[in-house]
């Protein structure tokens, strides 16, 4: 029986606060989060292969919350929320599918753990992706909250209602330093988001006065901006009418608030840890307040008939029963299909623009990616760009954004706070809402607190949603040492960023191919690092002066995963088994260059420009016509992307080797040293390639 199919209720009138229809179907949603819960624990075998958390003792609040949300609205829910999937209008029989993981899981395909929704439904709020890293969810539900702020300031966001975020939180991991960084931002630019904190006094097995000094009532009076509203998250009458006022009060507002709701914890903290083995001295005291009782009790006290709760709560168990046999008997995912959406398709498969136009003038390369960005700004009105110091007063610190701000306005191009986890984080709610953001990392050195969520949640949120979130995200980094940068602004990051899986990662090594990538990144629907060189920008670097290059039309793109033969060898030293290639990208062509001149035609140079994904198809075809293959780099060499690449190169290419595959890099060492002459010492060179080629060419 669909849930709309609701149990009639008597003819006489009863005196709520809330209206009886809505406490009706409450009960009876919190009678099925009950019994699923419990049909759960009674088949371990079945329902436990997987791990799983339920809403037991949290249905009150989370049922206030969903019943109240609109299809107009966007959620970031965590994985303890079923009671609110089940408000906003999922079946049961949908969510054991995701339980059991089952082919026909809505939200995944049997990918992701239970609780884990990923909905683009007409009809019901849109829910993207969420990892299982509590606290996470709070920087890409802001980024989503931001993103409605930007659109509907500039008429961009159909329809006359107005969206607004629910982002929902465990305490405990309110004392993630994200959550910080999220508040931060949502009371900095007043945003229309709602922080629904739900308060059991439990992590997993640490209690709340062991992990904090603080319940979040009290942390978010510290941010200047943020409403507060303190409710009892087991009573659903409390719950509803308070929740009621906090979506009234963002919608009006347009402005941020933390609902902290205080609720028992009746089930276990996940299927894997369970109750009885860290819990006895509360579990009575946490029983007192099951909220399914309270509901019934305050319907029996306000002249319910006790026969027709006891309707609702007999179809409660026919048809959690009934869902779960239908569950249990659907069909496992096709495991052919294991490998499909780890990107979405994109739209640029061809070079297309003209990229040296007759009339153009030489560019170089920081200003090829100004005037990309410029380009892009002014066609794409959805567009963003942010990150430390590119606003109006400085326009970055390498200039890279200058007059950006002047030209678009400071909601569009725009400063903020330090906080790399938010810059790259917000975009996935960026994404998830049509807004396109475009976001800069001051340094490469400086990426890894953004880490975090450029693995859990942009680069998992294609495959795990099986395809319905993918997350246009374009990262702009600069990236590596250009004299006297020192240690903490000369790094080089990139085979870091290539163990993860889905994000792409392009490294250009001159103006064309960075307006030309940068583009190209910005179309993609999927996260895209660019790593941009940082002594190859103005080339005033010895040897870079070929990284000025003519600019590109406005129409250029170069699609990602095409690789570059710079430099070919000549046919006769080919013919005769002298030639070798060199394989590189970012500084690294340059160096191949000048030391190249000491083999008049005996050197190819492929310029990989894009990391990931890989022309493998140029690099193995170089690898076969030449027979000795030099893989340079300038990060520091053991256990890189250059030394995965050579070996890579070694299998693949064996038969048609004359040598073993040469390798370049830093030296082994933590960081670049500030003193010019020790940086010397430690980076690649032109010299020193050549006296590797020379070996090689020998070998």
């Amino acid at each position: 029986m669909p849930l709309a199919e609701r149990t009639k209720t008597p003819s006489k009138k009863l005196k709520t606060e809330v209206p009886l229809e809505i406490l009706h179907r409450a009960y009876e949603l919190m009678c099925i989060a009950r019994r699923m819960a419990e049909t759960y624990d009674e088949n371990r075998e079945v329902c436990s292969k997987y791990v799983h958390s339920t809403s037991a003792g949290h249905e009150a609040i989370q049922l206030a919350a969903g019943l109240q949300l609109t299809p107009a609205d966007y959620a970031a829910l965590y994985y303890r929320d079923e009671s609110m999937l089940l408000a906003i209008g999922l079946q049961p029989y949908e969510l054991m599918l995701q339980l059991m993981a089952k082919r026909d899981d809505p939200f995944s395909g049997g990918r992701t753990y239970y609780g884990h929704p990923s909905l683009k439904r007409k009809g019901f709020p849109t829910i993207p992706h969420q990892s299982s890293a509590t606290g996470m969810q709070a920087i890409p539900a802001t980024g989503m909250a931001h993103a409605i702020s930007y659109l509907s300031s500039q008429r961009l966001i159909e329809g006359d209602h107005q969206p607004i975020v629910l982002c929902s939180l465990g305490d405990g991991s309110v004392t993630e330093g994200e959550v910080a960084e999220a508040f931060q931002m949502a009371v900095l630019k007043k945003l229309p988001i709602i922080y629904l904190v739900q308060d059991n006094d439990w992590g997993i097995s640490a209690t709340g006065k062991e992990m904090r000094a603080m319940d979040a009532y009290e942390y978010a009076a510290g941010f200047k901006g943020m409403e507060r509203m303190s409710i009892d998250g087991a009573d659903f009458i409390d719950s509803y009418l308070g929740m009621k006022k906090a979506i009234e009060f963002v919608r009006k507002k347009q402005s941020p608030i933390l609902v902290h709701a205080k609720c028992p914890l009746l089930g276990h903290h996940t299927s894997g840890v369970r109750r009885e083995w860290y819990r006895a001295e509360d579990i009575e005291a946490h029983r007192k307040l099951d909220p399914l009782l309270k509901l019934r009790a305050y319907l029996l006290e306000h002249g319910e008939e006790k026969s027709v709760l006891q309707k609702i709560e007999s179809s409660a168990v026919s048809r959690v029963a009934s869902d779960y046999e239908r569950a249990l008997s659907s069909p496992d995912p096709d495991t052919n299909d294991f490998d499909s959406h780890e990107f979405a398709p994109t739209p640029i498969t061809e070079e297309t623009g003209e990229r040296a136009p007759k009339a153009a003038e030489k560019v170089i390369m920081v200003d090829a990616a100004l005037h990309a960005v410029d380009e892009i700004l002014r066609k794409h009105p959805e567009a963003l760009f942010y990150g430390q110091d590119v606003g109006r007063r400085l326009g970055g610190v390498f200039r890279e954004a200058a007059t950006l701000a002047q030209k678009y306005g400071d909601e569009r191009v725009f400063n903020t706070p330090i906080q790399e986890a938010y810059i790259v984080g917000s975009t996935a709610g960026m994404s998830a809402v049509g807004a396109k953001p475009i976001v800069e990392i001051q340094f490469a050195d400086y990426i890894w607190p953004g880490i975090n969520q450029l693995v859990e949640e942009l680069s998992k949120s294609c495959y795990l949603s099986k395809g319905q979130f993918p997350i246009q995200s374009l990262i702009r980094v600069p990236i590596g040492a250009y004299g006297g940068g020192g240690p903490y602004h000369s790094g080089s990051v990139e085979s870091a960023l290539l163990t993860i899986r889905g994000i792409k990662v392009v490294y250009p090594s001159n103006a064309a191919d960075m307006k030309g990538l940068l583009k190209a990144s910005f179309y993609d629907p999927n996260p895209v690092v660019l790593l941009e060189h940082k002594g190859l920008y103005w080339s005033k670097v010895p040897g870079t002066a070929e990284a000025k290059t003519i600019e590109p039309d406005e129409n250029y793109v170069i699609p990602l995963g095409k690789a570059n033969i710079i430099q070919h060898a000549s046919d006769e030293k080919t013919a005769e088994g002298i030639s070798a290639v060199v394989i590189t990208y970012g500084m690294g062509v340059y160096w191949a260059k000048e030391a190249a001149k000491n083999f008049p035609g005996q050197i190819e140079i492929v310029d990989l420009r894009t990391l990931n994904p890989l022309d493998w198809e140029t690099v193995s075809e170089a690898a076969r016509k030449h027979g000795r293959v030099f893989v340079l780099t300038e990060e520091p060499l053991m256990n890189s992307f250059a030394e995965s690449l050579a070996g890579r190169i070694s299998k693949k290419c064996f038969q048609h080797l004359d040598a073993p595959v040469w390798t370049l890099g830093a030296a082994n060492l933590p960081a670049v040293p500030l003193n010019v002459d020790l940086e010397r010492m430690m980076l690649p060179n032109a010299e020193k390639v050549a006296a590797e080629l020379k070996l090689l060419l020998d070998y």
